[in-house]
């Protein structure tokens, strides 16, 4: 603590991003990271944009990423008004947090911002720094966001809007189309931000409801399925007035938040459709057979659509057998609150061999 912080900085509590430790041998599955290299047209876009020649490095980015607002355009069958470019979705969440979900009554209070009671853990920490009330939605006794619940709540509180992801996170469950599009429809005068991280292993995009509803803005980053994690390339998608509101906030804080090699870099992996599909086919079903697997063991899992899964033993505390795993070599996530997910272990969905030494040292421990 120093004498010289802004007051805001004392009532900050940040996020804690999933550990990224340096051990030998190690079975990470604690950070929802694809197991599999990006696409082999990746590297050959970054040595393409380098040429041989550093050069290039001295010379700014394309503030507007106007090549790659195309072709993420192009692949969703969208405008590239309609495409909002940052540097992760983590960015361009922030973004919207500040752009679109920051509203005040008439007398100045401010009108509160849904998402449910378990979810992404960033959301809380956005409210803390933009000063928007937080207003959490439980999920229901299967952990299901109830669309019901959020119209009503929504209603009765006059909120400003409504965020979520979709799979959920940590859960893994995921909402419906159908469902999203009732809840658009119920709530046409508030933005509704779907947080799709995690979409592209299962669960129903929300992109085709962008036509019709103006309120919609569907949020997607390339770290998962496109297995660009250190690349850092999220992006937006909606109405142009949605945008629009993005992209005045991005230039009121940084006019290039994406390199030169991460946007050529995104590019190609937007592109390169037949390893997208092989490599998150992959995913599914070592994320089916490691369910089964767990389930042989006594775990309870959620029905996941994501690239992990959320589980618990009856028998067990999830703080132990995170350890228990830990000893082993292999990290998992374990979420102290709420409480009733305490005991849940969110593992990421790993390479055979990786599920295979997870489930044999848990054999082992249970």
């Amino acid at each position: 603590m120093s004498p010289f912080w802004s007051p805001l900085v004392h009532q900050l509590a940040p996020y804690v991003p999933g550990e990224q430790p340096q051990l030998a041998n190690l079975v990470k599955l604690n950070t929802n990271e694809n197991p599999y290299p990006p696409s082999p047209k990746v590297l050959d876009a970054l040595m393409a944009e380098l040429g041989g020649d550093a050069d290039r490095l001295r010379l700014y980015p394309d503030p507007g990423a106007t090549a790659l607002r195309e072709g993420i355009a192009r692949v969703h069958g969208l405008d590239a008004e309609q495409v909002f470019v940052g540097n992760g979705s983590d960015e361009v969440l922030a973004h919207a947090f500040m752009a679109l979900l920051n509203h005040r009554n008439g007398d100045g209070t401010p009108r509160p911002l849904l998402f449910p009671d378990i979810t992404y853990s960033f959301y809380p920490t956005y409210c803390r720094l933009y000063g928007i009330t937080p207003q959490t939605v439980p999920l229901d006794e299967r952990f299901q966001v109830r669309v019901d619940d959020l119209i009503a709540t929504a209603q009765a509180t006059h909120a400003g809007g409504v965020i979520f992801p979709n799979p959920n996170a940590p859960t893994g469950c995921g909402l419906a189309r159908a469902e999203i599009e009732r809840l658009l429809t119920a709530l046409p005068d508030r933005v509704v931000v779907v947080d799709e991280a995690y979409v592209d292993f299962g669960a129903e995009s929300a992109i085709p409801l962008i036509a019709a509803h103006p309120n919609l803005l569907v949020v997607h980053t390339l770290s998962k399925s496109r297995s660009l994690a250190g690349l850092r390339v999220g992006f937006a998608l909606g109405h142009a007035g949605l945008i629009e509101a993005l992209v005045r906030v991005k230039d009121s804080f940084n006019s290039y938040p994406l390199d030169r090699l991460a946007l050529v870099g995104a590019l190609a992996a937007m592109e390169d459709s037949a390893w997208f599909d092989q490599t998150r086919g992959a995913v599914i079903a070592s994320r089916q057979r490691l369910t089964a697997e767990l389930t042989s063991l006594g775990f309870e899992v959620l029905p996941s659509q994501a690239n992990f899964v959320f589980a618990r033993h009856p028998a067990q505390r999830g703080a132990a057998l995170q350890q228990a795993l830990r000893e082993r070599a292999i990290i998992v996530r374990q979420f102290s609150r709420p409480e009733r997910i305490a005991d849940h272990l969110r593992i990421t969905v790993g390479t055979p061999a990786q599920c295979d030494a997870l489930v044999a040292a848990l054999r082992e421990i249970v």
